[in-house]
């Protein structure tokens, strides 16, 4: 993340950072943790370096912020009914700048909209 390393983009605007980035960040963001420690999406070096090349380069994941302690997951695999019993991951973010991170008014998910295993995202900001 050589870009976001060294700010170069931040200095003309904010930055807002969206997609499948394929890594359940924290213990709430997957339905087993440790039933997946091991798992693609979820081992030690993809959750350190979601943390080290997003988080710590000062961007800030809008729906954890927004919803500290809710549990909400935007991918459930095919294989096994995933979606009907809930047990997903949450793979799919907004980070946005820490410089705008004040002016989100909302980031969700919305779970019941089908079409793929990923739901959407949204995110609200105020100006």
């Amino acid at each position: 993340m050589h870009v976001l390393g060294d700010h170069e983009l931040e200095k003309s605007k904010p930055v807002i950072l969206t997609g499948d980035l394929n890594c359940a960040h924290e213990e709430i963001d997957i339905y087993n943790p440790a039933g997946n420690k091991r798992s693609a999406g979820y081992t030690t070096e993809e959750r350190q370096s979601f943390g080290t090349n997003f988080l710590s380069r000062g961007l800030v994941d809008t729906f954890r912020k927004q919803h500290p302690g809710v549990v909400g997951y935007t991918y459930w695999g095919y294989r096994h009914g995933g979606r009907k019993t809930n047990k997903g991951w949450r793979l799919d973010y907004f980070l946005v700048s820490e410089a705008i991170a004040d002016n989100v008014h909302d980031s969700y998910i919305l779970p019941d909209v089908l079409g793929s295993d990923h739901c959407p995202i949204g995110l609200i900001l105020k100006l």
